[in-house]
């Protein structure tokens, strides 16, 4: 589970691992009293507990709302869904395959990118060419890499993390526009691409992301 955050117009959010989500919304109702509504909301399962708290679960993947809205929610949430992972800093990246929690297809790379200089002029104009270059040199790379690696998997969506320029950059290649399509917009909250980063991410992806309000958060 995510450490909870304050949230935009009250309450707090917070993401719960699909397997802890059962036990999670029985603490709900033990602190907050019986569940009073459970209803759909522009594709989210709002609940309303008997002292007016809300929660809001919305899924990281699509899904299909069945009679029982909330047993089928989290029964949909631990289904295993084959995602892929793309992580790009400068000089390093990282992507992969996962199904569940199981890796089944990644590469991990990296490749020069010279730090700043403080020298000044044509030796600093000469230095910003030559590290622009080495940054596109990484953008080709790892676009390579995910085009080899990720395309041959059909997955059902794409989890980006790093810096937002570069992979913005790297999905602007034609060959991952199918990719690019199912790009999901919360960016994962990674350091730099290694393999342990990469491991790490159905942490987050996976999570069912959570808005809880209670009666004095209005």
């Amino acid at each position: 589970m995510s450490r909870p955050r304050p949230a935009a117009g009250g309450g707090r959010t917070l993401g719960v691992a699909p397997e802890r989500l059962g036990r999670w919304l029985d603490g709900v109702a033990d602190r907050h009293g019986a569940f009073t509504e459970v209803a759909l909301d522009d594709g989210a399962v709002r609940i309303t507990c008997a002292d007016t708290t809300t929660v809001v679960l919305r899924a990281p993947f699509s899904w299909t709302p069945a009679a029982a809205l909330l047993s089928g929610f989290t029964a949909d949430a631990r289904q295993p869904r084959r995602a892929a992972v793309l992580l790009v800093r400068r000089g390093r990246w990282a992507v992969g395959v996962f199904t569940g929690t199981e890796l089944v297809a990644s590469k991990v790379d990296t490749r020069l990118v010279q730090g700043r200089t403080a020298a000044g002029g044509w030796s600093q104009q000469r230095f910003a060419r030559r590290r622009a270059n080495q940054t596109d040199a990484v953008v080709d790379a790892a676009a390579d890499t995910a085009a080899r690696v990720l395309l041959p998997h059909p997955v059902e969506a794409l989890f980006t993390g790093g810096d937002r320029g570069l992979v913005d950059a790297v999905l602007a290649d034609p060959r991952l526009a199918p990719l690019a399509a199912l790009r999901k917009e919360t960016a994962l909250e990674v350091g730099e691409p290694t393999k342990a980063a990469l491991l790490a991410t159905p942490q987050q992806f996976r999570a069912v992301a959570v808005h809880i309000v209670e009666p004095g958060e209005r």
